[in-house]
């Protein structure tokens, strides 16, 4: 792979499938787009197979000096960042996939605006130079703002430009925060920025302008407004996008901003951060469970689970951060199956309503199980991807503070029971309605679209080593870096503190004791 730029070709292809669309008709459009989401998904792959897990922490980095110190084109990912392209390489073709039939107008403008944010999604996790990351960050909403306005819902309008003005409000301070930031270092280089060490007076200022644009992203409570109705409108494959890799963009910027650039900041807010996620995973649990809209009830179970991402990176331990990366893993893909789910039976009656549905499990034996397993890793249930990750970030968390990890149970349990109770009101008892009784089971094409996520459900269940891996190094990275940084326990802000992180290369402090990687 020496010297080939693997990087900019994946952001490359997509562009030119995007505007290869434009030019063909709604057909042409459709295996346009196939083809080239699956030639990215092989790119990806190929990446995975040649990434050095004990390599340096940048590889396959890229550069082409555009702008001196200010603006460049440099991409290079850490362990952390492929796993996250490959998330989005995954997902990518099932979205076209979904949109084959349920997209009748306008497609070849839809399929252009889905690779156009493939594109952008790469960019973000690839990008080494700030504002080049700003570029990327930012664009990723006007694909998404005319899939929701164009080929939404009802009310697709008033969700568009709310979903709109709600992320690029925050993502404004973000950007002044950045010119503050290269005025004080000198440099936009990503990497160089995450080892300066700026006075902890601007980190309190710098990690308030980055929080306003990653939380919304996340989105954490009180500042998530705009994800139900966003949802609500999109189509079912802007859904799986959104909550697939879209929400993880603020994770992601915790990781590879908030903590390693402002580590005693971070310290400095963890009691606020904690009782925000606190109150997300309780509120909109509870908020959960009474919705009639299937599609909403999956978006308020998307904020809960974003409460446990947060929590995990807030910990400042091995078990936490690791906890949180797959949370985020594996909520992209078992929400995204979970909005295909939703997609599918809405594609036969036109109603999100849970109420019109019930007793599928007779007639939709194949969607009841496949339903059945996605509702299963969303609850946690052990074998499945959602329990690795909620299991590892209620450790770490429980390590800093046993109310964090208490409210933690507390969403657990409330999930098993907005999400069980979704289940048997669409799959058990009497169908309620004469066309919820005579549905058709799901078609190869769907098949299709579900089986492989299930696959890597289980595999990242059954053996999370294979994701944990290539993401293990740079979390001890991390950890290096923020260990002066990190609180002592029950939430406690006292910077100075090494003895409750972890050496870079050793272990995670649980409870005082060592365990080796």
């Amino acid at each position: 792979m020496e010297g080939f730029p693997i990087l900019t070709v994946l952001i490359a292809v997509p562009l030119l499938a995007a505007l290869a669309c434009l030019f063909v008709r709604a057909e042409g459009a459709r295996w346009t787009a196939l083809g080239a989401t699956l030639l990215n998904l092989a790119l990806g792959v190929l990446l995975w197979a040649n990434y050095q897990p004990g390599g340096p922490q940048w590889q396959f980095q890229e550069e082409v000096r555009l702008g001196g110190d200010y603006l460049n084109w440099q991409l290079g990912i850490d362990g952390i960042a492929l796993m996250l392209i490959l998330l989005s390489v995954f997902l990518m073709p099932i979205c076209i996939g979904a949109s084959w039939r349920a997209i009748e107008r306008r497609v070849p403008e839809y399929m252009a605006a889905f690779l156009l944010m493939e594109a952008l999604m790469i960019g973000v996790f690839a990008a080494q130079d700030l504002l080049l990351f700003y570029i990327f960050f930012e664009g990723g909403l006007i694909p998404m703002y005319l899939i929701i306005g164009i080929w939404g819902g009802a009310e697709r309008i008033k969700a568009s430009y709310k979903f709109f003005l709600y992320t690029l409000f925050g993502s404004v301070l973000m950007l002044i925060a950045m010119l503050v930031m290269i005025g004080e270092a000198g440099t936009g280089y990503i990497p160089a920025l995450m080892a300066y060490d700026f006075a902890p007076g601007l980190q309190t200022w710098l990690w308030l302008a980055f929080f306003a644009s990653f939380a919304v992203k996340m989105p954490m409570w009180p500042v998530h407004t705009w994800l139900p109705d966003a949802h609500v409108q999109a189509p079912t494959a802007g859904s799986v996008i959104l909550a697939g890799v879209l929400l993880k963009m603020g994770g992601y910027g915790f990781i590879r901003f908030s903590l390693p650039m402002f580590p005693e900041a971070s310290n400095q807010f963890l009691p606020l951060v904690f009782i925000l996620s606190s109150v997300a995973i309780v509120y909109t649990s509870l908020v959960a469970l009474v919705q009639r809209d299937m599609k909403k009830l999956i978006a308020y179970s998307s904020v809960a689970h974003m409460a446990f991402v947060t929590f995990g990176l807030f910990a400042f331990n091995r078990q936490g951060i690791e906890g949180a990366l797959i949370v985020m893993l594996s909520h992209g893909l078992v929400s995204g199956a979970l909005f295909l789910c939703v997609g599918v039976i809405y594609d036969r009656m036109h109603t999100r309503e849970i109420e019109r549905y019930g007793g599928l499990a007779n007639n939709m034996p194949g969607y009841a199980l496949l339903f059945l397993l996605f509702t299963m890793a969303a609850v946690g249930l052990p074998g499945t991807s959602g329990f690795v990750g909620e299991f590892l970030a209620m450790m770490g968390t429980y390590a800093v503070s046993t109310w964090g990890a208490i409210f933690a149970t507390t969403g657990i349990i409330l999930g098993a029971a907005y999400m069980l109770y979704l289940y048997w009101r669409i799959s058990y008892g009497a169908a309620r309605t004469e066309e919820a009784r005579t549905m058709p089971d799901l078609n190869r094409r769907e098949w299709a679209l579900l089986a492989p996520i299930a696959a890597v459900v289980l595999w990242m269940g059954i053996y999370p080593e294979s994701f944990m891996a290539p993401m293990r190094k740079d979390v001890g990275l991390l950890l290096a870096r923020i260990e002066r940084a990190a609180p002592a326990g029950d939430s406690r802000p006292t910077p100075g503190n090494p003895a409750a992180a972890a050496p870079a290369h050793a272990a995670a402090a649980h409870g005082g004791a060592e365990a080796a990687h």
